[in-house]
C-alpha cells in the first residue's frame, strides 16, 4: 500500500507578526523620542528662565549658559537624529540631512523670514500701524527729496566706496607679495579690520576735527594744514554742488575694507601657478601686461566675490554715517533714513517701507554672491 504524505507549505523562520511588531516598536520608539523632545524643551526653557531671573554671580551664570547652550544643541541634534533613524533606510537617508539644517532653517525663518513679512505688512499702514494706506509709504519714499538724496548717496557709496576698496586692495596685494616685509606691511594694512565701524567713526571724527584759528588743532588734517601755513577747514559743510561730505566718509570705508580685499586677493594671487608668470616673463611680457592679461583673468571670480561682498556692505552702511554726521550735511543714506523714521520720528509705516526697500536692494546681490561662491566651490 502506497502512503502519500501531504506536506503543507510553511515559511521557515518567518514570523507573520514580525512586520506588525516592528511597526509597534517603531511607534513606541517614536513616542519615546517625542517625550525626549518634551524633556529637552523643558530643559531649554528652565535654562532660559534661570539666566533671565538669576541673581547668582556672573561666573556661575556664564557656566550655566555654556552648559545650557552646548548641551541643549547637542541634545537637540541627538534626539532628532535618533528619531529619524527609527524609519526605514530609505526614509532615514531622505530625512537625515534636514536634522542638521533644520535648526538653521528654523532660526532663519523665525528671525529673518517672519520678521520680513511682518515688516512688509506694517509698511502698508500709517505711522501708528492702525489705518491701512496701501503703497502710499512706498510712493513717499520715491518722491521725497530727502529719500532721493539718500538713494544718491548710497549710489556714491556703492560706486566710489567699492571701487576704492577693491582697486587699492588688489594693488596692495600685488605689491606686498613682492615686498621683503610682506607680513609686516599686510598686518598694518589689515589692522583697521579689527576696529568696529563705530570705533572707526570716532577715530576719523578726530581726524576731521576743527578748532578755532589760533588754538592748537587736535584734528590730524587741520594740524597738517596749519603746519603748512594754511587756515583750518571745516570739512563737513552744507553743499549742494559737489557732495564732498560723502567722499570724506567713503574714505573711511576704504580704510576699513582695503585690508579685507587685500587678504583675499593675496591668497588668490598665490594660487596662480608661478610657471605661467615665469613663462610670460621669458617671452618678454612686461609686468603691466602680466598683471592685466594673466593675474586679473586668473582671479576674476575672486574679484567678483570681493566686489559684491563690499557692495553689500556699502548698501547697508549706517555706523560710520551716524557716528560722523548723524545723516546731516547731505550725508543721509537709506539705513540712517530708516533709523530716523522708525526711532526718531516714530513713523512705523514709513520706516518699515524703507527697510523693505533696503532688503529688496540687498537680496539680489546676496543671491549673486552665493552663486559665485558656489562656482568657486567655497561651499
Amino acid at each position: 500500500m502506497e502512503t502519500r504524505l501531504k506536506i503543507e507549505p510553511t515559511s521557515v523562520g518567518v514570523d507573520p507578526d514580525a512586520s506588525k511588531t516592528s511597526a509597534v516598536g517603531v511607534a513606541i520608539r517614536f513616542l519615546i523620542g517625542i517625550g525626549l523632545i518634551a524633556v529637552m524643551g523643558l530643559f531649554l526653557v528652565a535654562g532660559f528662565l534661570f539666566l533671565r531671573d538669576s541673581t547668582l554671580p556672573n561666573a556661575i551664570i556664564a557656566i550655566v549658559a555654556i552648559v545650557w547652550g552646548l548641551g541643549g544643541a547637542a541634545l537637540l541634534f541627538w534626539v532628532f537624529n535618533w528619531i529619524v533613524e527609527q524609519f526605514s533606510d530609505e526614509w532615514t537617508a531622505r530625512l537625515q540631512p534636514f536634522v542638521f539644517v533644520g535648526p538653521a532653517i528654523f532660526l532663519l525663518a523665525w528671525y529673518l523670514a517672519i520678521p520680513s513679512v511682518r515688516t512688509f505688512i506694517i509698511s502698508l499702514y500709517d505711522r501708528d500701524g492702525v489705518t491701512f494706506i496701501g503703497l502710499q509709504n512706498y510712493v513717499t519714499i520715491f518722491t521725497d527729496r530727502q529719500m532721493i538724496e539718500a538713494f544718491r548717496n548710497n549710489l556714491m557709496w556703492i560706486v566710489f566706496g567699492t571701487s576704492l576698496s577693491v582697486i587699492f586692495g588688489l594693488l596692495i596685494a600685488v605689491l606686498a607679495d613682492r615686498s621683503n616685509a610682506e607680513r609686516t606691511s599686510k598686518s598694518f594694512i589689515f589692522l583697521p579690520m579689527a576696529i568696529s565701524f563705530v570705533g572707526a567713526g570716532v577715530i576719523w571724527k578726530f581726524v576731521y576735527a576743527i578748532r578755532p584759528e589760533g588754538i592748537p588743532q587736535i584734528g590730524i588734517l587741520n594740524a597738517i594744514v596749519v603746519a603748512l601755513g594754511g587756515t583750518p577747514q571745516a570739512w563737513f559743510v552744507d553743499t549742494n554742488i559737489i557732495p564732498w561730505n560723502n567722499i570724506y566718509l567713503i574714505v573711511i570705508m576704504g580704510w576699513l575694507q582695503t585690508g579685507f580685499a587685500m587678504v583675499i586677493f593675496s591668497a588668490a594671487l598665490k594660487g596662480i601657478p608661478t610657471e605661467i608668470i615665469e613663462a610670460a616673463r621669458v617671452d618678454g611680457a612686461s609686468e603691466l601686461r602680466i598683471f592685466f592679461q594673466i593675474m586679473i583673468p586668473s582671479i576674476q571670480g575672486t574679484i567678483i566675490t570681493v566686489t559684491t561682498t563690499i557692495l553689500i556692505f556699502a548698501l547697508k552702511i549706517f555706523d560710520i554715517v551716524w557716528v560722523m554726521t548723524g545723516g546731516q550735511f547731505g550725508t543721509e543714506v537709506i539705513a540712517t533714513a530708516f533709523y530716523r523714521q522708525s526711532f526718531v520720528a516714530r513713523n512705523a509705516g514709513l520706516g518699515s517701507a524703507i527697510a523693505v526697500v533696503l532688503l529688496i536692494t540687498v537680496v539680489p546681490v546676496m543671491i549673486y554672491n552665493l552663486r559665485q561662491f558656489g562656482k568657486e566651490r567655497a561651499f
